[in-house]
């Protein structure tokens, strides 16, 4: 294994430089995040030296970064009561003489250091490796008036001294996301229109996701349509996933042999939580599996009920797959589950309890597969180890979450995991199997720690690090692995 500072060093010869704008953007808006935000207008300052009570409040309130950029709306800055931070000049630059009519102007950096002692529980050439991957995204938004939005995102992710870079990790310049929005009133409700290339995010992310653990995030070349009407909402959408590519700048692509388009419904206020579900076809012309290859025609179904009551909160979704693979028919389903309770003691902890199903393929060559295809997952729902896959699996991971601080979160957790069928495989992240597992050894897999830490450093400045090992069951060990150690530092920045 690598240590820390031979990979430095490493990425040191190699010239490895942030832009000159990216640091000073990221020291500049550091300092500002860190400043007073609460700034009193000259008058009241005047005021309050003289004793006078102050004539008016500023309700007003500056926006945070969100996780989607393009949600964010500057034009709040438009109110001079509004505290104002260097750089402002570039987050809110208004044209057309109304306030709703403006440009802004965005970035976002992630620097992650990463050691993994066993890729694949040490089978085969895995190795151990240390590098350090990298994420820049800048973007601009244009809102003209009350109804459009023209929104652009470049990135830039690269990955220092790893030594098997795969499309996950590395994606020199391209374009990350490009698309135009209509809002609009119908009938009581808004409707929104967006064409071109977004990224999209169902519920938990537990199946479509914009896999913001690796370093590439996931983009679909799309149309999506959506309408909201009280405590309904509609939505259609027909894509194109991006296939990405590291060879050139700007070389990604709509990847013509995937497309997942469908329609699904979310609905406010049922009992004590919310309901949503859909309904999508996942086509893929070459889909390879153990037991059957071929054009891959999947019918997905799901369906989700969140909520809180009290001190109790959880998150329930199921899914159904059908269809074929070949001349293969698809029977597939999976559950997961999220439950917590919040206890009325100091740190203000929080036991969970996670669990999570998925089928295997029971019975080779018998003209059906039961794989479970876990579709465009979030890589951090288990953990950012990728130790785990979502399919043929059963899942169970008690936790406790600590607050020390309102800025500091503790996690702790154990993972304990099965096969659904010895018939199948065991596998990792990227649907990757376990090579010498399938259709041997027993249903154990194996069991996790996960030790993490979420530190909110400053107001656009998080921290991270997590820590798993990965104790291997029998089945896992016969096929010549061992067990597993993972560990993260991230530093994380949104100006």
């Amino acid at each position: 294994m690598k240590p820390a500072h031979a990979v430095l060093a490493s990425a040191a010869r190699r010239r490895v430089v942030l832009p000159a704008f990216v640091g000073g953007l990221l020291l500049t808006g550091a300092d500002a995040a860190l400043a007073d935000t609460a700034t009193v207008p000259a008058a009241d300052a005047t005021n309050a030296a003289s004793g006078a009570t102050p004539t008016a409040t500023c309700s007003a309130k500056r926006p945070v970064v969100l996780f989607n950029r393009w949600q964010e709306d500057w034009s709040v800055l438009a109110n001079p009561c509004v505290p104002r931070e260097p750089l402002d000049a570039l987050k809110y630059m208004p044209f057309g003489g109304i306030p709703s009519s403006y440009l802004s102007l965005g970035v976002n950096l992630r620097e992650r250091m990463e050691t993994n002692n066993a890729r694949l529980f040490g089978i085969g050439k895995a190795q151990s490796d240390t590098y350090l991957i990298q994420r820049v995204e800048v973007h601009a938004d244009a809102r003209v008036g009350e109804h459009w939005q023209f929104f652009a995102q470049l990135e830039d992710a690269r990955a220092w001294a790893k030594d098997s870079v795969t499309p996950v990790d590395k994606n020199p310049l391209d374009l990350e996301q490009a698309f135009v929005t209509y809002t609009g009133a119908l009938g009581g409700g808004i409707v929104k229109f967006r064409v071109g290339r977004q990224e999209m995010a169902f519920d938990l992310q537990r199946f479509i996701s914009v896999r913001d653990g690796p370093n590439v995030r996931q983009a679909f070349d799309a149309v999506w349509a959506d309408y909201e009407y009280q405590k309904w909402r509609f939505i259609a959408y027909a894509t194109q996933p991006v296939q990405y590519r590291d060879a050139t700048a700007f070389d990604d692509v709509s990847n013509r042999d995937l497309t997942f388009s469908g329609v699904r419904f979310e609905r406010q206020s049922v009992g004590p939580g919310d309901l949503s579900g859909y309904w999508s076809r996942y086509n893929r012309t070459n889909a390879q599996f153990l037991d059957a290859r071929g054009p891959e025609r999947r019918d997905v179904w799901d369906m989700r009920y969140t909520g809180t009551h009290g001190r109790f909160d959880w998150d329930v979704e199921g899914m159904l797959q059908t269809g074929t693979v070949g001349n293969n028919t698809i029977g597939a389903w999976a559950i997961g589950s999220i439950a917590g309770y919040k206890l009325d003691l100091p740190w203000s902890p929080r036991i969970g309890l996670q669990i999570d199903a998925a089928s295997g393929d029971r019975h080779p060559h018998d003209g059906r597969v039961e794989t479970f295809n876990p579709l465009f997952p979030n890589g951090y729902y288990f953990t950012l180890a990728s130790y785990t896959g979502y399919s043929n699996l059963i899942h169970v991971k008690p936790s406790i979450t600590l607050k020390p601080t309102a800025n500091l979160a503790l996690l702790g957790a154990l993972g304990f995991q099965w096969r659904e069928t010895t018939g199948d495989a065991v596998y990792q992240q990227g649907s990757q199997v376990v090579p010498g597992t399938a259709g041997k050894g027993s249903l154990w897999t194996g069991m996790y720690v996960q030790l993490r830490a979420d530190w909110t450093i400053a107001a656009n400045l998080i921290g991270s690090i997590e820590a798993v090992h990965f104790q291997v069951g029998n089945t896992v060990r016969e096929a010549g692995g061992h067990n597993a150690d993972y560990a993260g530092v991230e530093l994380k920045y949104g100006w």
